[in-house]
């Protein structure tokens, strides 16, 4: 769950924010481009298909563009980005910047092309791109939404003066209620994130009255994810509420993306009592979302597939017939030879191959037998005389210097960590799974271990050092759980902050007294986290379970 969770926030972010209207192709018939639209927004898998067929066949240039672009929408929606950017650089392929009846495909490719960057996170090569749909764009009401999408691009991208600038321009030309209560939302969105204190509830509860008005189900969902969003720090009850809110809602238009945000947001603020209902349907739903669009993107690679392998089977058999006049026998031996070299080829390279794997795992293990041996020299020579020494001090003496004796120890202490610190700890492939593994391992027919936010992008900017400490941290406040706490449930929250990661502990044990965090096993955990430059925080009264809270310096 936790490597679906921050990629899945953020696309359903972006939804809420922007406008995506299909194209209005006005082209020549054709019945498959006639029936791949009867079958849009319901059977998209269907209208897919026989998009397909018209962009694979159709001569007529435009309506090729126009195929491709409605098979990157549907693409894009079923979460496959990379399929949907394919197929819109298709269709630019088929269009002409100076033919005036291209410019309506032209800007909304771009416009799409645009929508499809800011979900991979591109938010510059977004803003390009709907600069690029603006100047193909003829409709006084499109532009407003390709100005609304640009204006995100830069939200997303951290830009907020420009963001703002644009929303205040668009704002004043709005005059549908709907456009105009989505750019009022998106505009105080981004003052309240360039501003923190800047108070966004009244134009934010405006732009929901007026989308309750309006019965614009999807723009209340948009409204109740902002306010949802703005109340989470200052007022939680209020979040928890504009959460629950906007579950309802997005229920109510079946939507599973937005039931998932929803759910993520009712986990952050909702009571401990009620979290692992959230996190239940959380999981279930999210899984079943990601299985859908896993077969929804291997699906679309199938149908384009099938229709290419039957153009090449079609070429062939032409081709077979038209060569069926030369002399079979020459073919036959020339593929022989062919068929001899490549086999030649294989055995040749697969003997090379083994020999310098060979050697290359001979030369690995010398240089790690190396290493090995200069760590423990050092460890010897730096570490282990002075032990020695100070153990026989310790048997020979009656009543050892307790001062001298403490000297002594703290600095063969200080030369250790040194030592410990030269050796780096490498990147670590899949940490946030084997992290995973670790941790849930603990878990045991009694107690539940559940992970939130636990993944690769929440780790990507941590070093490789600090992943290590955090780890054994973690670590050690399991080995707590198990030994003492009682615990039946134990949340850990993953959350970037600012400039820093946060962790945050909680489980419903025993908790433990005032004051005796610095007596049990929990200590060690405070030493590992100064070393990294971080914290970490106790919240705990005896009978009520344990919260703690750790933050990370990013790199």
């Amino acid at each position: 769950m936790g490597k679906f969770l921050l990629p899945a926030i953020l696309i359903l972010n972006i939804l809420l924010s922007c406008n995506k209207p299909r194209p209005a192709a006005t082209v020549a018939d054709d019945p498959d481009y006639k029936k791949a639209k009867t079958f849009l927004y319901h059977q998209d898998d269907s209208a897919f298909y026989y998009f397909n067929k018209v962009a694979t066949r159709v001569k007529d240039s435009l309506q090729a563009a126009f195929a491709y672009n409605y098979m990157a929408s549907i693409q894009s929606d079923a979460g496959d980005y990379f399929g949907g950017q394919e197929s819109l650089s298709a269709a630019l392929k088929y269009l002409d910047t100076l033919k005036e009846k291209d410019r309506q495909c032209l800007s909304s490719t771009y416009n799409e092309l645009g929508l499809t960057s800011i979900r991979l996170r591109n938010n510059s090569a977004a803003i390009a791109f709907f600069d690029l749909a603006i100047k193909y764009s003829d409709g006084p009401s499109y532009k407003l939404v390709l100005f609304n999408n640009k204006a995100l691009a830069y939200r997303e991208n951290k830009e907020y003066q420009p963001a703002i600038r644009i929303y205040d321009s668009t704002l004043l030309k709005a005059k549908e209620p709907e456009t105009y209560a989505r750019i009022l939302s998106n505009s105080t969105t981004a003052r309240w994130l360039y501003h923190p204190s800047y108070n966004a509830a009244p134009e934010l509860l405006k732009a929901l009255a007026m989308r309750v008005k309006e019965k614009d189900l999807w723009g209340q969902n948009s409204s109740y994810a902002h306010l949802a969003d703005f109340y989470k720090s200052s007022r939680p009850d209020s979040s928890l509420w504009y959460s629950h809110q906007m579950y309802t809602v997005a229920s109510k238009l079946g939507s599973p993306d937005d039931v998932l945000e929803a759910l993520e947001k009712l986990i952050s603020t909702g009571p401990q009592k009620e979290l692992k209902g959230y996190f239940a349907r959380y999981q279930k739903l999210s899984d079943s979302l990601e299985t859908a669009r896993s077969a929804a993107k291997n699906q679309f690679a199938l149908i384009r597939y099938n229709t290419e392998k039957a153009k090449t089977d079609n070429l062939r058999l032409q081709k077979d017939n038209t060569n069926a006049k030369y002399q079979i026998l020459g073919q036959r031996v020339i593929i022989g030879v062919i068929i001899a070299a490549v086999i030649g080829t294989f055995i040749a390279l697969f003997f090379w191959y083994r020999k310098r794997k060979q050697e290359q795992q001979a030369a690995t293990l010398a240089a790690v037998r190396d290493t090995q041996l200069k760590d423990s020299k050092k460890v010897h020579d730096t570490l282990a005389n002075d032990i020695y020494y100070l153990l026989k001090k310790v048997q020979n003496d009656d009543v050892p210097d307790k001062d001298w004796l403490v000297n002594h120890i703290d600095e063969i202490y200080e030369r250790a960590r040194d030592i410990s610190y030269e050796i780096t700890p490498a990147a670590e492939a899949h940490f946030h799974e084997n992290l995973s593994a670790r941790l849930k391992a603990f878990a045991t027919d009694t107690t539940r271990i559940s992970l939130v936010g636990n993944s690769l992008e929440f780790w990507d900017h941590i070093d490789p050092l600090y992943k290590t400490e955090l780890k054994y941290i973690l670590q050690e406040l399991m080995v707590n759980m198990r030994k003492h706490s009682h615990a039946t449930n134990v949340v850990i929250r993953f959350e970037p902050s600012g400039d820093k990661a946060t962790i945050l502990y909680t489980d419903n044990g025993i908790g433990m007294a005032a004051g005796t965090a610095e007596g049990n096993g929990l200590k060690n955990t405070g030493n590992r986290i100064k070393t990294i430059g971080g914290a970490i925080t106790f919240d705990s009264s005896s009978g009520t379970g344990l919260q703690i809270k750790i933050t990370c310096p990013y790199v």
